[in-house]
């Protein structure tokens, strides 16, 4: 059996579903790059499986949460739905060696974060689809329950965190500038400088810009905390 193919079985076991439509399977592992056709590949499907996720993860703060404002319940859906957690999920279910990538993505876009967040959400649609809310409900509920309950206190990303801290000191928002964009379109790095007025400035590359903006404010929170706070 072709490697990938075994990677398939393996991702099937880990969502729980031996699929009745294979080819909701098939089209929710597939990047356009495969066939060069937007309607074949997992871009539609991972529209429909951001909202299906969102719905779900809603639902289980509700009831694991039910004396916290809706301000509390917000910042935790926001870590929780994010991309980067869902390339942890991704990554934990085995999805990049399932992919059906081109030429040009099969060097690394089974490792790109993008990717395979992207693809995590298509396969919540396929679930979805293949077997109604309660076959995603269950994916969704094993891979998402304990990071739900990982941090008692509602979390608060680097950005958010950085904001309040120039806020509360009158200091205005922070400044994000994109320095530079490098490498393949499949793979690439962003480099994303931070500023704080009378504080200079910190810098982080990251292979989403989003990422690689977090790190450039967890590095910057971490020297003002060390020296100011």
């Amino acid at each position: 059996m072709p490697s990938t193919e075994t990677a398939v079985a393996k991702l099937e076991e880990k969502l729980g579903r031996s699929f009745s439509d294979r080819g909701l399977l098939r089209r929710a592992l597939t990047h356009r790059s495969f066939d060069h056709s937007p309607l074949e590949s997992y871009e539609r499907l991972e529209f429909l499986g951001d909202r299906v996720l969102g719905l779900i993860v809603a639902d289980m703060l509700l009831k694991a949460f039910p004396g916290e404002p809706e301000g509390h319940l917000s910042k935790r859906f926001n870590a929780l739905v994010r991309k980067e957690t869902l390339a942890e999920v991704a990554g934990d279910v085995g999805i990049g060696a399932a992919l059906r990538l081109g030429q040009s993505e099969d060097v690394a876009g089974g490792d790109n974060p993008a990717i395979l967040a992207d693809v995590c959400e298509a396969l919540i649609a396929a679930l979805y689809l293949d077997g109604g809310l309660d076959a995603a409900r269950s994916f969704v509920s094993k891979e998402w329950t304990g990071r739900l309950h990982a941090d008692p206190s509602p979390p608060k990303d680097p950005k958010s965190s950085l904001q309040e801290w120039t806020m509360g000191r009158d200091l205005g928002l922070p400044e994000y500038q994109l320095v530079s964009e490098k490498g393949p379109a499949h793979a690439p790095l962003f480099h994303v400088r931070v500023s704080v007025r009378g504080n200079g400035s910190e810098e982080a590359e990251g292979r989403a810009k989003r990422q690689a903006e977090q790190e450039a404010a967890r590095r910057m929170l971490d020297r003002l905390s060390g020296g100011n706070d």
